[in-house]
């Protein structure tokens, strides 16, 4: 046996008891004549103690010894701790060590297995299995197990069922780009790994199985950043013989469900915004409506006077920051060259202060009068001692300007209270989205998704007005799910295929199998697929996915700590039949 109790379970109810421990060390206070060690495991850390008076000499050398990170087992009497620790919930009592058991040694962890790590990122990165031992890392890992299992019994408990989908399927068009699996049997054919189960589960709808779930990786080929990883894990879910209200409601049940019973917190209310609001309002379809700052449109009020710059664009638009008449001008200037950097994009920010006399100071004065200004506080709902920011050009390139600096704002205020959870849905998303570059429409969720009742005719004539039957759920200001009502007949979805630029020979060739099966009695169904990794870190406080997953990718996709992606030998390559030169198909 090598251990009968936990380093995190023993209290002063166990004075006097014979245990035994199994785990890493610590740390080690060495006085010569007394030993103490820091035992650690999972569930929490026990202090031993060896001394000359009670300790045989051999034991007390033997401690000695003990390096960080050492695995060992002990035996021992549990006894009450003179000097006691409250910030441990085993602070009462140590245990005076009879016996100790070296199970491996360990070579100097290259950074302290400590909440408060000497480690950088890319050094715990590549020694991740240390860094799992860190109380951070770990409570996160579990963190993620108690968010999974919630999710289960929720689900599991109103009658969906856990089915898994195939990981090799095939490589389509849409999305982002796939990551491709050579097949060894099937000579210059690949298979793609899923960027979703997305066609599966329509078809398990068509099946009959009427409500689905899976826990599921995904990958997707796309640039990273903090919160994407190219394998990510998914919440996939599908109904059969529901409308949008329905989705909608089970949903907001899950996500009721796991605010209360992982984080304690009660939520009653789940706004919900068309997509065309959310944009005006807010600048993006995923808006943080903890705080306000909401968008006030100025062209009404500002493209009157001589002022070049507003009257030239497209679009004037505000916000009112909550006391910023308290930021100095080297504080503005700071903000001006924030929006001007490259990231963002804007040629610079024009600023009014409302002064708490009632009166107004702006960087435009020489073009606008009081009674103007009066009119920005109107439109953008400034007070007395707030501070306008203002931006102009071409619409959907200002409005997203503005929402990074609301966004930058609310960060500097302290307005995102990561204890704070509002969610919200967006609704009514357009079904096609333009590419700018080559002129086509693509579609904004997938080609799977059902226009609005009613729209599909304005497909020819007007298809950047057609509306989607789709929805996200955001939470603080983070997309956390999506889903939409799919297109469930054979017609529909050959009509959706061919505004997206496919010939029929295509869609048959990419879509047949799942066209087919329409034809078979497919039930009216949608669905909505969670970020699993996304959805932990918000409830987690943090909106880095990285630190929720066991072994993640670094920002270039790669696995520092195994070292891949790495080149595979030239017999391998000769089996999946690619060329040794340049890896091109045969």
């Amino acid at each position: 046996m090598y251990r009968s109790h936990n380093c995190g379970e023993i209290r002063a109810s166990h004075i006097n008891k014979t245990v035994i421990l199994s785990g890493w060390v610590q740390k080690s206070r060495n006085k010569g004549f007394i030993v103490w060690i820091d035992l650690r495991d999972r569930y929490g850390i026990t202090q031993l103690v060896f001394d000359e008076d009670r300790s045989s000499k051999a034991l007390l050398e033997q401690a000695q010894k003990l390096g960080r990170e050492y695995v060992i087992q002990v035996k021992g009497t549990v006894i009450e701790r003179a000097s006691k620790n409250p910030n441990i919930a085993t602070g009462d009592i140590e245990i005076l060590v009879s016996k100790l058991t070296v199970l491996n040694e360990s070579l100097l962890p290259p950074f302290t297995i400590e909440d408060q790590t000497d480690g950088g990122e890319d050094l715990r990165m590549k020694y991740r299995y240390l860094d799992i031992r860190r109380n951070p890392v770990k409570n996160n890992l579990i963190f993620r197990a108690k968010v999974t299992q919630e999710v289960r019994n929720y689900l599991s408990n109103i009658g969906f069922i856990e089915v898994e989908t195939p990981y090799l399927i095939k490589s389509t068009p849409e999305g982002a780009r796939d990551f491709v699996v050579p097949s060894r049997m099937n000579e210059g054919e690949f298979y793609a790994l899923p960027q979703s189960p997305q066609t599966f589960k329509q078809l398990l709808m068509v099946g009959g199985m009427d409500k689905y779930f899976q826990i599921v990786k995904c990958f997707r080929d796309e640039d990273l950043r903090a919160d994407r990883q190219p394998e990510f894990t998914q919440i996939d879910c599908e109904m059969a013989f529901v409308e949008q209200e329905d989705i909608l409601t089970v949903f907001e049940g899950l996500t009721r469900h796991l605010l209360k019973e992982v984080n304690g917190v009660e939520i009653n209310q789940f706004p919900r915004l068309l997509y065309d609001d959310a944009m005006r309002l807010y600048g993006n379809d995923k808006p943080d409506i903890r705080f306000g700052m909401e968008f006030g449109e100025l062209n009404h009020v500002s493209q009157h006077k001589e002022f070049k710059v507003f009257n030239d664009a497209e679009l004037v638009v505000g916000i009112a920051v909550p006391n910023g008449n308290d930021f100095t001008r080297k504080q503005i200037d700071k903000l001006i060259d924030w929006v001007k950097r490259p990231q963002i994009g804007a040629l610079g920010m024009v600023y009014c202060r409302c002064n708490e006399d009632g009166t107004y100071k702006s960087s435009v004065d020489k073009f606008y009068s009081q009674e103007d200004l009066a009119k920005w506080a109107e439109v953008t709902g400034a007070k007395k001692g707030d501070l306008i920011c203002i931006l102009s050009g071409v619409t959907h390139k200002v409005r997203a300007q503005l929402s990074a600096l609301r966004m930058e704002l609310a960060e500097r205020l302290g307005l995102r209270n990561p204890k704070v959870f509002a969610p919200l849905w967006v609704i009514d998303f357009p079904l096609l989205e333009l590419d700018e570059d080559t002129g086509n429409y693509h579609a904004m969720h997938h080609p799977f998704t059902s226009p609005k009742p009613g729209q599909i005719e304005l497909l020819d004539s007007k298809p950047g007005e057609v509306k989607a039957n789709a929805y996200d759920l955001v939470l603080n200001g983070n997309e956390i799910g999506g889903g939409s009502i799919r297109i469930h007949d054979k017609a529909t979805q050959a009509i959706m295929l061919k505004h997206l630029g496919f010939s029929e020979e295509e869609a048959r060739a990419q879509f047949g199998f799942l066209m087919d099966a329409f034809e078979y009695g497919a039930p009216p169904h949608g669905g909505l697929a969670f970020g699993l990794d996304r959805l932990v870190a918000i409830l987690g406080g943090q909106e880095t996915i990285r630190d929720f997953i066991a072994f993640p990718k670094n920002n270039s996709g790669r696995d520092v700590m195994i070292d891949a992606p790495a080149p595979i030998d030239n017999d391998q390559l000769k089996e999946l039949n690619l060329k040794l030169d340049t890896k091109e198909v045969i």
